[in-house]
């Protein structure tokens, strides 16, 4: 028998090998508002467009560890409404430190300096330096066990960045590196406390 059966890896081995397999994977920074007007903002490499008519993007939300919502995933489910942002070099160090374990409640979009400009379709904002942003509300979102959802979102209306003639866009390969072909820089996730005393 050839292959390898899935159903006798643990999850880590499974998501290393699919991580490993399905690249390049385009990063979405996708931003939210909590209850008390907080802009969230995480990276998702678990991301694509999925159709154009209707126009729909997919997000694969994961859960914590203790299985309750992240932030992204609650904020969503509460009004409905988020943003895609699409990464460039010039962006991917602010995507990674929005990666970092904030508590909830704290805006990544304040902690890590990033300008917002008003969405005119939804409440959520979008991030000026972003090379093009998608505002977006839920359609469907279906559950795969206690820890992972997948989220299909409409497009609602289309940014590019004021003067944006050419872009690069960053992404995931099969390993923590950027591939070449994206990006010529390799990133280490940091934890909160890290990013606090830098």
């Amino acid at each position: 028998m050839s292959g390898i059966s899935f159903r006798e890896l643990d999850s880590h081995d499974r998501y290393k090998l699919l991580c490993g397999v399905v690249v390049p994977r385009p990063i979405a920074l996708v931003t939210t508002l909590d209850e008390n007007g907080a802009v969230n903002a995480a990276p998702f490499s678990f991301f694509n467009v999925f159709s154009e008519d209707p126009p729909l993007v997919v997000l694969g939300l994961q859960h914590k560890a203790d299985l309750s919502p992240e932030d992204t995933t609650r904020n969503i489910h509460r009004n409905g409404q988020f943003v895609v942002h699409m990464v460039d070099e010039a962006l991917a160090a602010a995507m990674n430190d929005c990666a970092v374990d904030f508590p909830s409640g704290n805006s990544e979009v304040e902690a890590t300096g990033l300008a917002t400009l008003p969405s005119i379709d939804i409440a959520v904002p979008r991030l000026a330096a972003a090379p093009f942003a998608l505002e977006c509300r839920q359609h469907v979102a279906l559950v795969f066990g206690p820890g992972r959802e997948l989220l299909v979102g409409e497009v609602l209306r289309l940014h590019a960045r004021e003067g944006l003639t050419s872009w690069t866009s960053f992404g995931r390969s099969g390993s923590m590196a950027a591939d070449r072909r994206i990006c010529e820089m390799s990133m280490k996730k940091l934890v909160f406390a890290i990013l606090l005393i830098s």
